[in-house]
């Protein structure tokens, strides 16, 4: 039994041993990684005729509401009057037409617009003025079929006293709407302090290229 004893004890520290020892967690396995959503091409296609000819109506009807809160914006008017510098048609010893005059873009939209010179040229301005000077908040320019709306880059409107002021310049963000026939560049900004009576838009003729088309342009303010 003398023999045994060590033999004991050395089993008996063993136990105590491994009875002390913290049991470590068996590792869990990586959560799978989250399918990646469906694209909006993949979601087209997925779809029946009748379920894209909804979309297609719903599109066109998203696209009316929009712009008819513009055209009846109690707080928007339309300019009383437009000079641009350069017309289409314009040369030595030429006369532009009056389809593509800048007095096309007085008044509400209409489907008549002022036309530019240059397709991917320099630099070209319209200047509208108003009826009735206000605290401005937001200029919208109606586009036709887009021509233009990518290449504005800056906008500017003028006060009582006769300052330009700029409220907006850079890239354009917005694209053609392909959901109608005009495309809206619409930009908010902070109250001018002082009324305003006229607005300018610059377009930069490269970043787009091809002639730029305006119909209107409504200037909204208190």
């Amino acid at each position: 039994m003398r023999h045994f004893a060590p033999i004991l004890l050395v089993l008996s520290c063993a136990l105590l041993a491994a009875c002390g020892k913290k049991h470590e967690p068996a590792p869990t396995a990586a959560a799978p990684a989250p399918a990646p959503a469906p694209t909006q091409a993949q979601v087209a296609a997925e779809m029946t005729d009748e379920q894209r000819q909804l979309a297609r109506k719903q599109a066109l009807m998203d696209y009316a509401t929009m712009e008819d809160k513009y055209l009846n914006d109690p707080r928007g008017q339309w300019a009383a009057e437009a000079k641009a510098s350069s017309t289409f048609g314009e040369g030595p010893g030429k006369s532009p037409s009056t389809i593509n005059a800048a007095a096309n873009v007085t008044g509400p939209v209409d489907s008549k617009q002022w036309t530019n010179a240059q397709q991917d040229i320099g630099f070209d301005w319209l200047e509208t003025s108003y009826a009735k000077p206000v605290s401005a908040t937001e200029i919208r320019v109606v586009f036709r079929d887009g021509k233009g709306v990518e290449a504005v880059s800056k906008l500017e409107v003028q006060d009582t006293g006769g300052k330009w002021t700029t409220v907006w310049t850079g890239l354009s963000d917005v694209k053609y709407d392909k959901r109608g026939s005009r495309t809206w560049f619409v930009k908010t900004f902070d109250k001018t302090p002082l009324p305003v009576k006229a607005v300018k838009v610059t377009i930069a003729n490269n970043v787009q290229s091809g002639y730029k088309e305006v119909d209107a342009v409504q200037l909204v303010g208190d």
